[in-house]
């Protein structure tokens, strides 16, 4: 009996000491989050990578739906208000178990910062406000992030443009920036955003720099937003943009519009200039299952070169087993204009994927 209580003992002093250790941080959270996505593809004229070919592809591809990640997000009440906060992000390719960047270990956020009634200020990498833009009101919702022309054109997630424009941390894209300040307001429907991005170049504070403010506007079915950002790069050119959306429900249904455009020194004598148009919607079908369709016009016009560009189709059939699992089928269709996937490469493309994402 009494090697019993003493048993007893130092589970309940653990449990005594576990919610003392709660209550002195009830003012405090800190929440793992994270979506688990893959699918099986199979693509004609396109790579595995979505990127044009010649032949077909057949593959397991992480976060065709909804980019594979996982997160740390986090609070403390300070009082009056006011609250600390912190994010913490990191991509992930499910069908390798690879991380998403070989470089950074939260590449898609770390930041901390303070919020209070006035908004919040944050330090860090985080996202643009042009990204912004397309979380909100992307046609697609912002699925198939590595496909989706608004995320990878209009947004600079994939440029093109062979340089490092902001302080991106990569020579590919700009839609997160390192060494950054951002500031986001809300004042009852309208949402108002601020960024710059110091690019700590010695000698020259302005090259790899980049700058941007946000405006918004949600109120029950209806959403618009319209940002504009510049960035430069090492050399000091410069790449500047805007892009606009606004999404409204009609009945059950969700219309969305969104363009962009963007112009880039890629020289002291070429510039670059991409415009994209995006369309589209999302129909229920019923209580679990929805119709997402889209379609992006892109146009690129460069110094010394054939205007070229592609449009895209892309359509998602989801069937949501839990407010946290669903299936889905996609399909999609690409028509190049004037070799812009490249000469030797078949002149459109197509590709269906089925798969499951999990969000927790």
């Amino acid at each position: 009996m009494k090697t019993h209580s003493t048993g007893c003992r130092a589970p309940l002093l653990g449990l005594s000491l576990l919610a003392l250790a709660c209550a002195g941080h009830a003012q405090s959270s800190v929440t793992l989050y994270g979506v688990a996505d893959a699918g099986v593809r199979h693509g004609s004229g396109l790579t595995a990578a979505y990127g044009g070919s010649a032949d077909s592809s057949n593959a397991v591809n992480s976060g065709i739906n909804t980019t594979s990640r996982f997160g740390f997000r986090g609070s403390e009440d300070l009082g009056g208000g006011l609250k600390a906060i912190f994010n913490l992000e990191s991509g992930v390719n499910l069908d390798t178990g690879a991380s998403a960047s070989a470089t950074k270990l939260f590449d898609r956020a770390a930041n901390v910062g303070l919020q209070a009634s006035w908004g919040s200020v944050t330090l860090g990498r985080q996202t643009t406000v042009l990204a912004d833009v397309v979380s909100a009101t992307d046609p697609l919702g912002s699925r198939f992030a590595s496909f989706n022309p608004n995320v990878g054109i209009a947004a600079l997630s994939a440029h093109r443009l062979g340089a490092e424009f902001g302080p991106a941390g990569s020579t590919t894209g700009a839609y997160r920036l390192d060494n950054s300040v951002k500031y986001v307001g809300r004042f009852s429907d309208f949402s108002v955003r601020a960024m710059h991005a110091f690019g700590e170049q010695a000698g020259n504070s302005s090259n790899l720099s980049s700058s941007g403010v946000g405006a918004g506007y949600q109120s029950g079915g209806y959403t618009a937003a319209l940002s504009y950002a510049q960035f430069r790069n090492a050399a000091g050119l410069s790449l500047k943009g805007y892009l606009g959306g606004a999404s409204a429900m009609i009945g059950s249904n969700k219309l969305a519009l969104t363009y962009g455009s963007h112009e880039a020194e890629t020289s002291a004598t070429a510039k670059t200039r991409n415009r994209t148009l995006g369309l589209g919607g999302t129909v229920p079908l019923g209580a679990s299952v929805d119709l997402i369709l889209a379609h992006y016009q892109v146009k690129r016009t460069r110094t010394a070169a054939v205007d070229d560009g592609f449009n895209r189709s892309v359509a998602f059939l989801e069937y949501k087993f839990s407010k946290r699992t669903r299936a889905y089928a996609e399909l999609d269709h690409t028509r190049w204009k004037n070799g812009y996937q490249g000469a030797a490469f078949k002149s459109s493309a197509s590709g269906v994927s089925a798969g499951v994402v999990h969000s927790f």
